[in-house]
Parts: structure tokens; sequence; C-alpha cells
């Protein structure tokens, strides 16, 4: 099916080089367009459904893209903005069963299709391309070549990076239109292992179904997700027979070490993994080394809750206004990657040229630490770092440590104006429903655990917190939201 897609899109004129956009949830036809556009010479632009239409439309303009193929489901999507890109052709994929006026039929026009011609390609040849989520400025089209993308699959597939083996039965929630699904689809075909698509049904208890049905061994997603599913299995806990270690990755954003701690009394395996569109995505895994399967299970944690060692081939370093920053576990500075997945510039974009050295290393705009086994550990991004009196403080350490109180559900920490310190953390916090608390409960639950300077002034009681499209918290428009906040 996925050669007869290619031959049906070089039937319809597509050349190689020719982008085709796919507007798609997780299933079958989706995963025949991994496949079947790049091995046709064209070049596969997964677009993010999650994003404003205006951001959508400018995205596959700026892309060039000449076809697209999307779900019936989501043409309510696409007809607003389709004024702002004029697509050759538009195939429609026709999950409710019924083909869609006015569009070519997916199944027909696959059927209809020619032989496939295979084109000479050369490894560095564009395989695929997406965009970042665009939280600052406008999205950046990252793209990865057919090397790329197969080292990248070889890499996830080893045992102490994801893992990936024949006998698994792989889920991935993370869309497949964020970063590849983080390269699952390519590399669950490569070891050919069973691959289970939850298409748009993403709520917990429709997951935990299917993970129970198909007998998943292997998922990933974002930390709202999980926790989505820890409290369903909270809730009940005698529902559902999961397989047992059942490995859960974890990565687009810090996952708290509470929750961590709480998958593990349901034998279940969470895996901390950090990458970004820019790295194709795996940067990082969080696995325990042999030396310290013995430390104490506090420190162990602490290990697993770190986005982890890199790895094979990515190389990665912590930058300060010195240079690079010692491998001591608290010398914070800027995370730069480099690596034969790591791209080397954005997509007709020459203005962020500066976003790579002269010498090849991505400036991730993380801040991060680096300890004497290898272990990264992201503490901020730069314009996330709050600066009181001098001292730097994470956000995102506080953050994780306060989802670990019984009554918070979620937590972001951002740096307010302040008359004499410059900045001051404030804590904006989303309780649990029937759950309550007060700021100085919070600070007292934190005090053990930081420095008297690090604990938040005050708190911010919100019914929710705005996220992107792909699950990070959105600190701008919380910055922008409290800035006249009034400390007491």
């Amino acid at each position: 099916r996925s050669l007869a897609l290619g031959g049906a899109l070089q039937a319809a004129g597509m050349r190689k080089g020719d982008r085709v956009a796919t507007l798609m949830w997780n299933h079958y036809a989706h995963l025949e367009a991994y496949f079947g556009i790049p091995c046709a010479g064209g070049v596969l632009h997964t677009l993010n459904l999650r994003l404003h239409p205006d951001d959508i439309g400018y995205i596959a303009d700026h892309a060039g893209d000449r076809f697209l193929i999307v779900d019936d489901v989501l043409l309510p999507l696409y007809e607003k903005f389709r004024d702002k890109i004029k697509f050759e052709r538009v195939i429609v994929v026709p999950l409710c069963g019924k083909p869609a006026a006015g569009y070519d039929d997916y199944e027909q026009f696959i059927s209809s299709a020619a032989v496939m011609q295979a084109p000479q390609l050369d490894e560095n040849d564009a395989a695929g391309m997406c965009y970042t989520s665009g939280t600052t400025g406008r999205p950046k089209g990252v793209v990865y070549s057919h090397r790329a993308l197969s080292l990248h699959s070889m890499a996830c597939a080893m045992g102490d990076t994801l893992g990936i083996r024949q006998s698994d039965t792989l889920c991935p929630v993370v869309p497949m239109f964020h970063v590849n699904a983080w390269g699952l689809p390519f590399t669950g075909a490569m070891v050919g292992c069973k691959l289970v698509l939850p298409g748009p049904h993403l709520d917990a208890v429709s997951l935990l179904d299917l993970y129970e049905t198909e007998q998943v061994t292997f998922t990933a997603g974002v930390p709202t997700i999980w926790m989505g599913i820890l409290q369903a299995l909270e809730k009940e806990p005698a529902r559902w027979r999961l397989m047992r270690n059942m490995r859960m990755v974890v990565g687009g954003a810090a996952a708290p070490e509470s929750m961590i701690r709480a998958f593990d009394r349901f034998n279940l395996d969470v895996l901390h993994a950090w990458g970004m569109t820019e790295t194709t995505p795996l940067g990082t895994t969080a696995h325990l080394k042999h030396v310290l399967n013995d430390l104490p299970a506090d420190e162990r944690y602490a290990y697993r809750v770190k986005q982890g060692v890199p790895a094979p081939f990515v190389e990665v370093r912590a930058m300060t206004d010195e240079g690079c920053a010692q491998w001591d576990g608290t010398t914070m500075g800027e995370l730069q990657v480099r690596g034969p997945w790591i791209a080397a510039a954005y997509y007709k974009l020459d203005a962020e040229a500066d976003k790579w050295t002269d010498d090849g290393w991505f400036r991730t705009g993380d801040v991060a630490t680096i300890d004497a086994e290898g272990y990264v550990k992201i503490t901020d991004r730069t314009k996330d770092l709050i600066k009181s009196g001098g001292e730097w403080i994470s956000s995102l350490d506080l953050e994780n440590a306060l989802v670990g109180h019984p009554a918070v559900q979620e937590a972001a920490v951002i740096g307010v104006a302040h008359p004499k310190w410059d900045e001051r953390p404030l804590a904006v916090i989303v309780c649990k429903p029937g759950a309550a608390a007060t700021a100085q409960e919070l600070r007292e639950y934190l005090a053990p655990k930081f420095a008297k300077f690090w604990l938040p002034d005050d708190c911010a009681f919100v019914e929710a917190i705005a996220r992107t499209s792909t699950g990070k918290m959105m600190k701008a428009a919380l910055r922008e939201q409290f800035r006249d906040w009034r400390w007491k």
C-alpha cells in the first residue's frame, strides 16, 4: 500500500524533492505515507493539527507543499486555512466510511496507481520535514534526510536508548505529526514489531482499554497524557490488566519524580527521554547505569528524573560565558548538542543561523547541568530562568516538586518583577478536583528540599494553565497575565 501511494503520487506529478503534506491522526494511512512518500522521492511534511489554522497555512505555504493528504474528520480544520495555500491535489482518507465530495478519495487514489518508479536517492536527500511549535516567533522548519532517519531508527532500537524489539507491541501516543512520533513508526517497522495506532482517541480510558486489548509493551507520550492515565489508574486500580513493566517513554516536557514513583507502584516502567524537533528528536535517555543500581532508592529516582545520558553519536555540552561547564551536576549552562541526526540549519530561514556555532553545535535554548556520570538535567529554558538578587532559580525544579503535593494537579513557576530582588518566583497552581491548598502550606512543603531564597513568595490559584500544541506550558502568557502581581 505504501508503494501504491508512492506510485499514485508520481502519476499525479510528484517529482523528487516535492513536499507532500499530511494532516492526520495516528492510523494506517499515515503510516503508509511515512514510507510511500519518501520512497517515491517526495518529502513527508507532517502538519501539526493542534496549531492555529493561520499557523498551519503559513507552514504549508512556507514549505511549498504541493499535495495534501487529510483525514475526512479534519476537513473542517482544512477549510479554515485553505485560502492561504492552493494544493494541487487534496486526497482525503475516509475514516467515517464515505468519500468526501469534491476531493480525491484516498482508497481510490492508491488503487488506480501505476507501479512506483524507484528514484535515484542519495542518503543526504530530504525524506521528511517538521516545523517547531512556534513558542518563540513563527514556527521553524527542520528537514530530515534519509541518512538521519535511518541512523536515528537504529539508535532507537538499541537496548540502552529505547530498546524497541521485534517482540514488542508498540503504541505511539505521541502524535505522528509531532517530530515523526519521535521516530517510533520508523523504528517499529525496522525491527518488525507490532504497531498499535490509537487514532484520535487519546483520553486515558480509551488508551488504557487499548493497552489492555492489544497487550501493549511499549508506549510513548508527553507528561500530560501520563498524568491523565495515572489518575484513571488510581481511581480504578483493578479495572485494567496491563502488561507488567510496560515501558512508558515520557518526553516533550520534564516528568515529575512523583509521577515516576507512582507508576512504579503499578509495575509500569517510566523512561525519561529528551529531544527536540531539531534533534530528530532523540537526544538523551535516563536509563540507570549498572554502577548506579545499588544506590538508595531516593538517589536512583534522582537519576531517573534527569533527562539522561546522550544517545550514541550524540555529543552534549553545557556552555557558560566562561566556556564549557564542568560536569559536576551543579554548574548550569546552555545545553548544546551535535551529531549525525542533529539539524544543521532551519529551512529557508537564514536569520536563525546563529542557533548553530561555527563548529556545528546546536544551541538548544535549554539550561542544563551535566554530572560526572554524564547525565544531563535540564533546569529551565533560558527565557524561563528566574534571577533573584543575582542568583539563578530553576522554575522546572520547583514545578516538579510542587506536583508531588497531594492537592496539586499542575504547577507553573514564573519570575515576576520585584522592587528589591529584581525577580521573585510566583507559583501558579491548579488544584486537583475537590482539593485545596494555601500558599503557606505549599512553601512549607517545598522548604525541606530547596534553599530559602528559592521558595515562591506567593501562589496564584487558577482553573487551568494554557499549554502549547505539544503539551508545554505557555510561560510567556503566564508572565504577561501576572506581570502586575502585588507582592504581599
